[in-house]
């Protein structure tokens, strides 16, 4: 172990590959060796199989085969040929007495010609003269022709590869290993060089000229690394920013939640406090009349109703915005929504209410929730009921696009200041905050409407009408959502 630590890199990587190399070398030149020792063998067995199949046509069309193997030339000197019928007795061997052999049915390689129509086998001892042929047997129809050469040192020269590819693969292999001696030295150094610079470097040391890197591939590595260095102390320093950004919004989102609660602990003082008053007065000792009474609880249920209207906004903000991808979706049919807001007006007394007219040519029909969407033209109406001072309402259908559809929602009253627009959608912002608590409402109405539009992937502006009025231009859209940020 203490001389392996002592090699430098360029030795031990010169080692690891000469070892590599030569195993890769040896196992090719062995597996070359034995499939070219298996291809003379199949060739021999194929000029075997041929004969046989030749024979066996001989023997089926009624020749007399035993002329015809006297008289014709073998394939190979020396050759035994033997018919065997089916049920393994021998018919014909043209060296040993057919009564001399005993049934071959149980050969090998007339198992294999049985079963499988031809078979052979290389240097199996024959029990009939004790010496090793090569066999080949073949199955005709109603007999098995069976040659097989004496496997003598003229065969086994036959069948024996051919060495001289295994020197001109150790002579290759010779002039890879030198080469690859050179290429591991130029590779070591390179790397001993990238290791003093590593080591320089972690000290904080100067590089002399002479340490550059060079125009190499490794160079190019080495250059790269020092750029991604580079590039990861920016990256910390794009983390840092973020992360201080994440936190900075995540503080905006907890001052804006702490605004939240502080507007929704004053909004509920004036409804907690007169609901509290009339109730001491309800439960105190002083004789109040019939009508006096039914005016405290008139008050107590007025207020007590705004509270719920509070409650019922506010969970429906917090709802969308923190739990936005759990709430439903499904084929809303936009019509139908502002036909029925049509019908609760029209039931309304007639000073309370405004005139509905809508422009609607077509059916639009968006994938959606069908209360919120419901919520952005109820808030829009009952807003323009509640603070418009007009007679009529408007909705129309601007745009409706296979993405999107874009609607106008306005009404022909006195609108609202121009530096009022932009904060219309504030939270509990009011124009005119005696008059709206007087007519009941929470603030969170035009907030709802916004969330409602955002939550459909949409937008909304606000802006009055050169005639008079107030007039919401909104988009909806039709297939895919955005989640409130």
């Amino acid at each position: 172990m203490a001389f392996a630590i002592k090699l430098s890199y360029h030795k031990r990587l010169f080692l690891i590959s000469f070892a590599f190399l030569w195993s890769i070398i040896l196992c090719f030149i062995g597996f070359q060796y034995l499939r070219e020792k298996q291809y003379k063998s199949d060739f021999l067995r194929a000029q075997l199989h041929l004969y046989n199949q030749h024979l066996l046509e001989i023997i089926e069309d009624g020749y007399p085969f035993e002329e015809y193997i006297a008289e014709h030339q073998k394939p190979f000197d020396d050759l035994r040929i033997s018919i065997i019928s089916l049920s393994g007795n021998v018919v014909f061997d043209n060296m040993l007495p057919v009564d001399s052999l005993d049934n071959h049915l149980n050969r090998p390689e007339i198992i294999d010609a049985i079963n499988k129509g031809a078979g052979y086998r290389i240097g199996r001892q024959s029990a009939s003269d004790g010496r090793e042929y090569f066999y080949s047997a073949t199955r005709g129809e109603n007999s098995i022709a069976r040659t097989a050469i004496p496997y003598s040192a003229s065969l086994k020269e036959l069948l024996r590869a051919d060495r001289t590819f295994i020197g001109i693969m150790i002579t290759i292999s010779l002039i890879m290993s030198i080469l690859a001696y050179f290429v591991t030295r130029r590779l070591g150094k390179n790397i001993e060089r990238l290791n003093r610079f590593a080591a320089k470097a972690e000290k904080g040391q100067s590089f002399d000229e002479e340490e550059e890197f060079p125009k190499d591939e490794l160079g190019s590595i080495s250059r790269h690394i020092v750029q991604l260095y580079a590039q990861l102390q920016q990256t910390i320093k794009d983390r840092d920013r973020a992360h201080q950004a994440a936190i900075r919004e995540e503080q905006e989102k907890i001052r804006i939640k702490r605004q939240l609660t502080n507007n929704i602990n004053h909004e509920l003082k004036t409804p907690v406090a007169s609901i509290q008053v009339c109730l001491e007065t309800l439960l105190s000792s002083i004789n109040l009349s019939d009508e006096k009474r039914q005016e405290l609880i008139g008050r107590c249920y007025t207020h007590n109703e705004r509270l719920r209207r509070l409650l019922t906004d506010v969970s429906l903000i917090t709802r969308m915005e923190d739990g936005s991808s759990l709430i439903e979706k499904e084929r809303v049919n936009i019509n139908d929504i502002i036909a029925e807001i049509s019908e609760e007006m029209g039931i309304m007394p007639e000073d309370e209410r405004m005139n509905l007219i809508a422009n609607f040519p077509e059916e639009v029909v968006i994938e959606g929730n069908i209360s919120l969407i419901g919520s952005i033209f109820r808030n829009l109406t009952e807003n323009a009921m509640s603070y418009s001072e007009g007679k009529n309402i408007y909705i129309s259908l601007l745009e409706n696009s296979p993405s999107e559809c874009k609607i106008r929602f306005e009404d022909d009253g006195r609108g609202v200041e121009p530096e009022q627009l932009p904060r219309l959608f504030e939270r509990f912002y009011r124009v005119d905050k005696g008059r709206s608590r007087k007519k009941g409402g929470t603030g969170l109405g035009l907030a709802i409407v916004k969330h409602a539009v955002l939550f459909h992937g949409g937008t909304i502006i606000a802006a009055n009408r050169p005639s008079g009025g107030l007039r919401f231009d909104f988009t909806l859209r039709k297939t895919q959502t955005t989640p409130i940020s």
